[in-house]
């Protein structure tokens, strides 16, 4: 199993299948994985395998490397699209989230004025006002529905705690249409032999009814793109993806698919 863990606290640019030119910011450890979600697709692998023994980087790590980046960037080139929070697991457990975030604003409107900010998260911890207020002042917050059968997260996404999908569904709507939903679709089989096909109906039709409840301004779907963790998982199609799209936009919703 290969897995990827980032630098910290930033990383690249890279170029990112939905987002363009994209300068990582990783709030976690360098060396290891903090996340409330243990995915069977996840690119850094399970947690178990890459628990951290470094600290989080401080509020001034981050700021302080973030400008020195920048300052790079913008005398060398190239110039960011998008200023990413994503990296070794979920950004919003920095217990200094909210104030990060204020920084980083600060730093883009100075170096880069035209790029945008991004946060790509996976919903658990939306429900922590401090989350909910950081969220709300980014260009594009990206939120994590992968399905809303309980018992595929379960076995897929695999939550380190407590999850209710209602729960996060009823957090979503909170944002009034300022999010954009991000969800995997994929294929194959666990390293336990047990279907993770989330293509079908079954799981599209009540995924894309809570999503039209949620009403965001943007949905991306997605495959997987690297190798991963379980062993055995399958890329959706083109065909499914471009299906998937094709409903979201007959009920009025912006998606877009990568594939």
């Amino acid at each position: 199993m290969s897995t990827v863990i980032y630098p910290s606290p930033i990383f690249g640019p890279v170029h990112s299948r939905r987002l363009g030119v994209s300068l990582g910011i990783n709030l976690l450890p360098a060396d290891g994985k903090c996340c409330t979600f243990d995915c069977i697709y996840c690119e850094c692998g399970y947690n178990k395998d890459r628990r951290p023994r470094l600290k989080l980087p401080t509020r001034e790590e981050v700021r302080r490397a973030l400008e020195q980046r920048l300052m790079d960037m913008r005398a060398n080139g190239p110039a960011p699209d998008v200023l990413t929070f994503a990296g070794n697991g979920e950004p919003t457990l920095h217990p200094h989230f909210k104030e990060i975030i204020e920084d980083t604003i600060a730093l883009r409107d100075r170096y880069f004025p035209d790029a945008k900010i991004s946060v790509l998260s996976n919903s658990t911890q939306i429900h922590r006002p401090e989350v909910f207020e950081a969220l709300s002042r980014v260009d594009n917050n990206i939120l994590k529905l992968d399905t809303v059968d309980e018992a595929y997260i379960g076995k897929v996404d695999r939550p380190t705690g407590p999850y209710d999908v209602s729960r996060i569904i009823q957090g979503m709507k909170a944002f009034r249409g300022n999010l954009i939903i991000q969800t995997m679709f994929l294929k194959g089989k666990t390293d336990e032999g047990e279907d993770v096909d989330n293509t079908s109906d079954a799981f599209v039709l009540p995924w894309l009814e809570a999503v039209k409840e949620i009403a965001p301004r943007q949905v991306m779907i997605y495959t997987i793109d690297r190798e991963t963790p379980d062993s055995f998982l399958q890329k959706a199609t083109h065909e499914e993806l471009d299906r998937i799209v094709s409903l979201l936009e007959q009920a009025g919703i912006r998606a877009s698919a990568s594939y």
